[in-house]
């Protein structure tokens, strides 16, 4: 073996190393936000004002990025009626619903239903027409992806199950961020706007488009813990993990930062047993292998048909995340 094979050994290695250093941390990061949800909730928050300081310190995170990389807010009126659209669906609605579903329903199978957005995504894309090859295996992805749904909450066992607030609202959640990347799709691609400049004009619409949430919702008895969870949540769990998240997707290519999206729902989980010590049961480890089950048959060979008058634009659901859009029309969404 020359000495320049070894040394193309030692730096793949590295470059490995690092890339799963990266990994890990951006599924740790991006997974623990169902974790801060729930203590912020668990500490006198409402699911108002978790939503509007999430987006405003999101929003300050990205603002403070892209001034650093000398990228620049858009300007024009379209593209910020566009984002303003994008916010609605992509964070200002998925928050509230996580936050009203979390009252209810555990952060891991929070964090597990979080991962069905592709499955949305696909049931939107054959209703609009934009979805093509839609064969037996994304047929049997759906099936898999909702019967795991049906697994998680057996219904049959007698307790509210999938009817319960908190479920609808986060299968809302869900499905809400679905209909905004079908959106961002046509609507947010190219345009000459900095990636990490029009995701933090997305997450300020967003905040505005969230003040009236905590008026709506009455206060609790707020704690230090709350707001700390809450803090974390907007500045690390929101803002710090988009920008991981651009890097990675440029640095590594989209295949890699979709990896991630499989971690999410096994970080949700384990943390809730770990800190929260929710329960781990068979039933809801299994019904999370059965949904990215399906959501991995269902991502196979997928390709939007083109809009016409838009230029050709990756599927934002094949990266970085299920239910996390990537590429040229990137924007902030989450858990």
């Amino acid at each position: 073996m020359t000495s320049t094979t070894r040394m193309g050994g030692r730096m793949g290695g590295r470059t490995g190393v690092r890339m799963g250093v990266r990994m890990g941390v951006l599924a740790l990061l991006w997974g623990s936000a169902f974790l801060w949800i729930e203590l912020a909730l668990d500490h006198g928050l409402t699911p108002g004002w978790i939503t509007f300081v999430r987006c405003l310190l999101g929003a300050g995170v990205l603002l403070a990025l892209a001034y650093a990389a000398g990228q620049r807010l858009p300007r024009d009126r379209r593209t910020w009626r566009r984002l303003a659209v994008a916010a609605f669906f992509c964070n200002a609605l998925p928050f509230l619903l996580f936050g009203i579903g979390q009252q209810t329903v555990d952060s891991g199978v929070a964090g597990v239903l979080n991962a069905t957005t592709p499955l949305w995504s696909l049931l939107i894309g054959v209703a609009l027409g934009t979805e093509r090859g839609f064969g037996a295996a994304k047929v049997a992805g759906l099936v898999l992806g909702f019967a795991g749904i049906l697994l998680i909450f057996a219904p049959w066992s007698g307790d509210s199950g999938l009817m319960s607030i908190g479920a609808l609202a986060l299968l809302g959640a869900s499905a809400s961020y679905a209909v905004a990347f079908a959106y961002m799709a046509r609507k947010l691609v190219g345009g000459g706007t900095a990636p990490m400049a029009l995701s933090a004009a997305q997450l300020l619409a967003a905040t505005a488009l969230s003040v009236p949430a905590p008026l709506a919702g009455g206060t609790g008895t707020l704690t230090w813990a709350g707001v700390g969870a809450v803090v974390v949540l907007g500045i690390f769990a929101t803002g710090l993990t988009f920008h991981l998240n651009y890097r990675m997707i440029a640095e590594e290519g989209p295949t890699s930062a979709a990896t991630v999206g499989y971690l999410l729902p096994v970080v949700s989980v384990a943390l809730g047993a770990l800190v929260l010590d929710e329960p781990l049961t068979v039933r809801v480890v299994a019904g999370m292998a059965v949904v990215l089950a399906g959501v991995a048959l269902t991502r196979r060979g997928r390709r939007p048909a083109p809009d016409p008058d838009l230029e050709p634009e990756p599927d934002p659901d094949r990266g970085p995340a299920p239910g996390v859009p990537s590429g040229r029309s990137s924007a902030v969404a989450g858990p």
